[in-house]
């Protein structure tokens, strides 16, 4: 995955996801959104045909970049919490 950053200030961020359609950008857009510090975060896709995805993340005191990477790290928590799930299960 490549992110290529198009604005960057303390409260806002706007920055394009290559490769990526819908999947982790709706999971990226769901956990953002669960942080009380964001004020909005949304994505779209140019061109029904693109597969980038371009994000806007605005926040209230937060740094963006900030509430970026908590999101990201909430992400990998999960997806570490469903791999040990998914070994023990299938054991």
């Amino acid at each position: 995955m490549e992110i290529e950053i198009i604005k960057d200030t303390k409260n806002q961020i706007e920055f394009i996801l290559k490769g990526e359609r819908y999947t982790f950008p709706n999971l990226l857009k769901s956990k953002l959104l669960k942080d009380e510090d964001v004020e909005f975060v949304a994505f779209k896709l140019e061109h029904p045909m693109d597969k980038d995805s371009k994000f806007v993340l605005k926040t209230k005191e937060k740094a963006a970049r900030k509430a970026l990477s908590d999101a990201s790290k909430a992400i990998m928590e999960e997806l570490d919490e469903f791999k040990k799930a998914l070994k023990k299960a299938l054991k």
